[in-house]
């Protein structure tokens, strides 16, 4: 198994349908998991997939239209019954405190597990841990949303090549990493710089500012595209991109893996998503996405 994959829970918008549950969407990051819009069914497609409440460290929720959010209470008390052993982290919009508060204790049941709740109410960092920085971008929907962003902290790539012509073997090859120099020789020169690997989750949205910020440099992109290009009218009037605009969004980000989701039940044929993504000019790692799908974040270059 990867130690970084996204868990495709749920693919429809609005209503689910007879292939596409709801929204849901697991982030494997290394030790982590961060469980994005959990719509309705979520808790069941997470047995389906093999994901328990265990996996869970963050939850983070675009905004509270029902098919991103009404899994939430159904999450939340599994996570308690299953008296997961670590705390959990929400983050939603601020502005739907009253939706979160009432998915959360919608019905009965024990508390058994510390739930911080971490509202988003601008742009910015929102969780900084060595693995990774949390972001958060407005997005243009009717109602508030955000989008967020995973950015893991630059490295150095070690070049064995340069390690052997200055001898440094064994042990001292950790020394020099955690002490910068060793016997005249600065990690400089016998390493370079490997840039972090970044995710971006961007739902329901008109194109914005924010769609560009979250999309750029992306290794992974995991985008709405509800409607298909001829339908671009009603996605503008709805909040929403089509396959085009996802993809040159993602072309001029320079993503390298796009994962195409959030599809209207209106379309029968899914690969017609593919087909306008590759019209927009898309040339990267694509993938439409479907229920159950395991999709390994790409390695790092």
């Amino acid at each position: 198994m990867s130690a970084r994959e996204l868990v495709v829970l749920g693919t429809a918008s609005q209503v689910p349908t007879r292939r596409r549950n709801h929204n849901g969407y697991l982030l494997r990051w290394d030790a982590e998991g961060i469980l994005f819009d959990p719509g309705e069914g979520t808790q069941r497609q997470m047995l389906r997939a093999g994901v328990a409440a265990y996996d869970i460290n963050r939850i983070c929720v675009t905004h509270f239209h029902g098919d991103h959010s009404l899994g939430l209470a159904g999450v939340i008390q599994r996570i308690n019954l299953d008296q997961v052993p670590h705390p959990v982290t929400a983050h939603y919009p601020a502005s739907g405190q009253h939706f979160f508060e009432r998915l959360r204790y919608s019905t009965a049941y024990r508390e058994t597990v510390r739930l911080t709740e971490a509202p988003v109410a601008d742009n910015g960092t929102l969780a900084a841990t060595r693995a990774y920085t949390l972001e958060a971008h407005k997005l243009s929907h009717p109602v508030e949303s955000y989008g967020y962003r995973l950015v893991e902290p630059d490295g150095r790539r070690m070049l064995p090549e340069k390690l052997a012509a200055h001898g440094i073997t064994g042990p001292d090859v950790g020394r020099l990493q955690r002490e910068g120099s060793l016997n005249g020789v600065d990690l400089g020169d016998v390493s370079e710089e490997r840039r972090g690997q970044r995710f971006a989750f961007i739902m329901d949205t008109r194109l914005c500012d924010g769609v560009h910020a979250l999309a750029e440099g992306c290794d992974m992109l995991v985008i709405e595209s509800t409607f298909l290009d001829e339908d671009v009218r009603l996605a503008e009037d709805h909040g929403h991109l089509t396959a085009g605009q996802a993809a040159a969004a993602a072309r001029d980000a320079g993503v390298r893996h796009l994962v195409l989701t959030h599809f209207s039940q209106r379309y029968s044929d899914p690969q017609e998503f593919e087909r306008q993504a590759r019209a927009a000019g898309f040339e990267g790692e694509l993938t439409v996405a479907d229920d159950l799908m395991r999709v390994p974040v790409p390695k790092r270059v």
